[in-house]
């Protein structure tokens, strides 16, 4: 889509000001005894998802405002993926959902895949609403169903995905349920819990054994009496009781107000159940707005646990699947989503400048002024030289967003999909 001389001209404009900026930076840390090529190299490596349903406007209950050439199937999805991959090189994956993302061509998909230098990261079933075909509602549940066939179309769907995913190369499955009750007494909450455990169960028995399950909670919608899996305590109770295979997934939105997201994510990794992440932002709930964009500190917060757990050898947490989940109804969806790698590449370097060593003795001392100034220094650094370098050196532009409008891509997009056209899903 953006034509390399294109973007070597891009970043030689950009070049002069940014060896100034990272010079500085790379001096200031090297004091510190950081050494900044190390957290350059850690940031070129770390790579998180984008998912088929966020390249297109998302919406609201109220109304949708498309903008035009977005991705009316997998293959203009994977062009557009490609095309994110190429501005910051760390996007070298996707995240499928089934049915909009059932390959008619499995060769000619693998193919795409291939010119793009991409592949496929996860797949994701949808049971939280009903497909023309099938034989029975979602309206009371899915796998929780009080009917046994509604529990078996939820379980057969669930391992039809994963049949897809392993014709992809795809080694990870993500169950999020919208079962649950909006009225009291509608449900039975502890039968309800074991349906949907059986249910679980079943799925899990037809996985494959190098893949890994990742189990969503949420604690209130499409439901708001009570949701199935409401915390990360019921997730990890399902997990417990399936197998090893099954992991926690941690959605930053689907947490109550003022969640501490980050004792969550140490827990998790205590255990070895943190399975993956779904970043997105979010101000009042499940908002899906742009990653970092309204608590950066707490983005940062959680990557001091991540990067905390990743340095500790008494940790035995399998790798971590990263991945956006984030809805687009007043911005470019491209141009949201190389934001959110932005924050999450910069919240991640920040991560990467606490001093572990200095901050397990502050914390052992009690010494709480000190300990949180530790973790402010890092915070209020402006690693912004260092993600942009990791962009560069990946093969991507200085500025993935400014190098996007120079481009003009929307409108090549426009021109090629038309004005009207509406992603696939969601």
């Amino acid at each position: 889509m953006i034509d390399a001389q294109r973007l070597h001209d891009f970043n030689q404009s950009k070049q002069a000001e940014h060896g100034l900026r990272l010079g500085y930076l790379t001096d200031l840390l090297s004091r510190r005894g950081i050494d900044a090529q190390e957290v350059i190299r850690k940031l070129v490596q770390f790579q998180v998802a984008i998912p088929s349903w966020a390249l297109g406007t998302g919406g609201t209950r109220f109304g949708r405002f498309p903008l035009g050439g977005e991705p009316r199937n997998l293959e203009e999805k994977i062009q557009d993926i490609g095309l994110l991959n190429q501005l910051n090189g760390s996007s070298n994956s996707l995240s499928l959902h089934i049915p909009w993302d059932i390959p008619s061509d499995v060769a000619a998909i693998e193919q795409r895949l291939r010119e793009q230098q991409l592949v496929i990261d996860s797949v994701n079933s949808n049971t939280f609403q009903d497909q023309k075909e099938q034989a029975y509602s979602y309206k009371f549940g899915s796998l929780c169903h009080t009917e046994q066939g509604v529990r078996e179309q939820a379980i057969q769907h669930n391992i039809e995905c994963v049949r897809y995913g392993e014709q992809l190369g795809a080694k990870t499955h993500t169950v999020w349920l919208a079962d649950g009750s909006n009225f009291p007494g509608q449900q039975h909450f502890r039968r309800a819990y074991q349906r949907t455990q059986e249910s679980l169960a079943a799925i899990y028995e037809a996985l494959p054994s190098d893949w890994t399950m990742l189990i969503e909670y949420k604690p209130y919608e499409p439901n708001f009496y009570s949701m199935i899996i409401p915390d990360w305590g019921t997730s990890y109770s399902l997990c417990q009781q399936l197998g090893k295979q099954a992991q926690v997934l941690v959605d930053l939105g689907h947490h109550l107000p003022n969640t501490n997201i980050e004792q969550i994510v140490g827990r998790l990794l205590h255990f070895g159940r943190l399975g993956g992440f779904h970043f997105n932002g979010s101000m009042y709930g499940d908002d899906d707005l742009t990653t970092g964009s309204m608590k950066p500190f707490q983005l940062f917060l959680i990557f001091n646990e991540l990067v905390d757990g990743a340095q500790d050898s008494a940790v035995n947490n399998p790798a971590v699947a990263y991945m956006i989940d984030a809805s687009h109804n007043t911005k470019d969806p491209l141009e949201d989503l190389l934001q959110s790698v932005d924050n999450i590449l910069g919240a991640y370097a920040k991560a990467l400048l606490v001093d572990r060593t200095a901050l397990a003795e502050l914390q052992q001392n009690n010494d709480v002024v000190r300990a949180e100034e530790l973790l402010r220094d890092a915070f209020l650094t402006d690693v912004r030289p260092l993600v942009q370098e990791a962009y560069r050196q990946a093969g991507g532009a200085l500025n993935p967003v400014a190098a996007y409008r120079t481009a003009a891509v929307r409108e090549q997009l426009i021109q090629q999909r038309g004005k009207l056209s509406l992603s696939t899903g969601l």
